[in-house]
């Protein structure tokens, strides 16, 4: 079985190069990454939403790879930034550490996070790949 994910950016919509309008995953394993925040190791709060997007999406990163995947294999990614953010910003620093990995997303604002000062809560869906297929 292939784990192989097809990009759906259908005729007549808006094509853009950083995310995809849907995403068909085959049946396969997968991992939910719960909410992640801008903290680092310590769980201490990064400064700014261009330094709490980064290290959210580190995070999201680092829990992907202990399940043995990648953002190669992400399905969707869900941001969740606190009203007034620039959401720009924070793609643009996002964009740094995820690279060019197009997947769907929704973004959302909200008016706060449990987390007092967090301004970006990323979470992602991603298939694991099978042991013997190599990641891209």
């Amino acid at each position: 079985m292939t784990t192989k994910t097809t990009h759906l950016d259908p005729e007549g919509l808006y094509y853009n190069p950083a995310f995809t309008q849907g995403v068909i995953a085959p049946a396969a394993r997968t991992v939910q990454v719960g909410g992640q925040f801008g903290t680092d190791g310590t769980g201490s709060l990064l400064d700014g939403v261009e330094a709490q997007t980064i290290q959210a999406m580190r995070n999201v990163l680092t829990v992907l790879a202990a399940a043995g995947t990648g953002p190669e294999h992400v399905t969707k990614l869900t941001i969740y930034l606190v009203d007034g953010v620039d959401a720009q910003a924070g793609y643009a620093a996002s964009r740094s550490v995820w690279g060019d990995h197009r997947t769907a997303v929704t973004v959302v604002y909200t008016s706060g996070h449990a987390r007092p000062g967090a301004l970006v809560q990323i979470d992602a869906v991603a298939i694991i790949p099978e042991a013997e297929e190599p990641m891209d």
